[in-house]
């Protein structure tokens, strides 16, 4: 724990003007996270810019577990299985936008010492600052449905484990949180980035073993046209990108960004969002790395022999093996949703916490949050199950994916807005360039998810 005190006054911006319309006297009235509020020490100022780098290392990393949680299996492998390596070029574009808003969102915690939630809340009127927070927490438990299906179906598929009890043993993992939380900042960092290699690794394997054809691989990633003209490749397109860029992650991004103890001054300042705008670029590629590898896999393994209609998760295991002609394949596909669901019971736990305190000023112990967010994710997973079998779970993270999807203008549009206010954010402020591009890919977000809303309701 940094012994260096930070005042609530010194998060303020050099050239802020009281910007927060609802802000309490004195700037920032809370520190996001403030139970690891700069904890993580940095290396003197004469320390090689590589130490000084990993030292900011980690919060990208614990972002990027959104981008390739349970529920990206769904639609990547969906998009390979039907359509081949044509949708490549949805998931990059997805990634690119991902790493774009991230960096904004590590921009504004730098700058501003406010998380997103806190910002909201210190700038919009009261009634739709709730509005927010609802909207938030709802984007919270779709993707916390998520996790408990992919968890449930990874122990399922490993170990015969009926969908209930595996969706009721991911209760567990609120203390596994707890205790990592417990032990240190870093130690949460360094459990998120172990399982994240977990992940990488059995996709290498599988990536190796299916032996895509290089050429049909790099045309992928290369925009097609018929992607906007085929209706049902559209529609699989758009749950691509909302499956990607996760709302609740640019509020998490924005609060853990600030456990770094960096001088609270503009040079310190600039620093930190130097190194952590380079660290979540980083890490989200990564994240696009495995998304492209589940698409990878799925189109050698399926859309080239008879399965295009695979777009389930245990069709996918109970397939792979013996196309791949590889036994332990479809073994490494369940430890990498296992490892995928668990790590992102992380970030939803944070994130949680993180909107509650940021717009509520409210405080309840992390467990009690965590164990609410879970069973209200749990429920529709039960009930779904004993109505519908394994099919509707299936159908239900399609859903979670719709529904994080819609969330997505109420946590982009706040963001790029704070970012562009030269009040709000002084000299640390976007450039034209970039607060055009910023609008430009919120403005695109809203339409897909508009046209997403139409398909599903029509």
């Amino acid at each position: 724990m940094s012994d260096t005190p930070v005042s609530h006054t010194s998060t303020e911006p050099p050239s802020s003007k009281a910007p927060w319309r609802f802000a309490r006297s004195g700037g920032a009235d809370a520190r996001s996270l403030p139970e690891v509020f700069a904890s993580i020490p940095l290396p003197e100022g004469n320390a090689s810019w590589w130490r000084r780098f990993l030292a900011f290392v980690g919060p990208g990393y614990m972002v990027s577990v959104g981008y390739m949680d349970p529920g990206n299996w769904a639609t990547d492998l969906q998009g390979g299985a039907q359509f081949g390596y044509t949708l490549l070029s949805v998931i990059m574009l997805s990634n690119l936008m991902a790493i774009l808003l991230q960096a904004l969102a590590a921009r504004l915690g730098i700058a501003t010492g406010r998380d997103l939630a806190q910002a909201c809340r210190e700038h919009f009127h009261p009634a739709i600052s709730i509005v927010l927070w609802l909207a938030c927490e709802l984007a919270i438990i779709a993707c916390d449905l998520a996790e408990v299906i992919g968890t449930a179906v990874a122990l399922q598929l490993l170990f015969g484990m009926p969908l209930l009890m595996g969706a009721a043993v991911s209760v567990l993992d609120a203390f596994l949180v707890l205790f990592l939380m417990n032990r240190g900042f870093r130690y949460l960092e360094a459990f998120i980035i172990g399982l994240l290699s977990i992940i990488a690794g059995c996709f290498a394997v599988q990536m190796f073993a299916a032996a895509p054809p290089i050429a049909a691989l790099l045309k992928g990633f290369v925009p097609a046209p018929e992607i906007l003209t085929n209706s049902q490749m559209l529609y699989v397109a758009i749950g691509i990108i909302g499956a990607t860029v996760m709302p609740h992650n640019l509020y998490l991004h924005s609060s853990i960004v600030q456990t770094r103890a960096f001088e609270r001054t503009v040079a310190g300042r600039k620093e930190a969002i130097r190194w952590a705008t380079w660290d979540s670029t980083i890490a989200l590629m990564l994240a696009l790395f495995i998304n492209a590898a589940i698409l990878i896999v799925a189109a050698a393994a399926f859309h080239t022999t008879g399965h295009q209609d695979v777009a389930e998760i245990e069709d996918a295991y109970r397939l792979l093996s013996p196309i791949l002609g590889l036994g332990v394949a479809s073994t490494l596909f369940a430890v990498a949703l296992l490892a995928a669901g668990t790590n992102s019971t992380v970030t939803g736990t944070l994130a949680g916490q993180i909107i509650m305190e940021g717009f509520l000023r409210l405080t309840i112990p992390h467990w009690a949050r965590r164990l609410l967010t879970r069973g209200l994710a749990i429920i529709p997973v039960i009930i779904v199950t004993l109505l519908y079998g394994n099919a509707g779970v299936g159908k239900l993270l399609l859903l979670s994916q719709v529904i994080l999807s819609m969330q997505l203008p109420f946590a982009v549009i706040p963001l790029v807005l704070f970012v562009s206010d030269r009040k709000k954010m002084g000299e640390f402020v976007i450039s034209k360039k970039i607060k055009v591009l910023s609008w430009l890919v919120s403005g695109l977000i809203l339409i897909l998810n508009f046209k997403l809303l139409f398909d599903t309701l029509s």
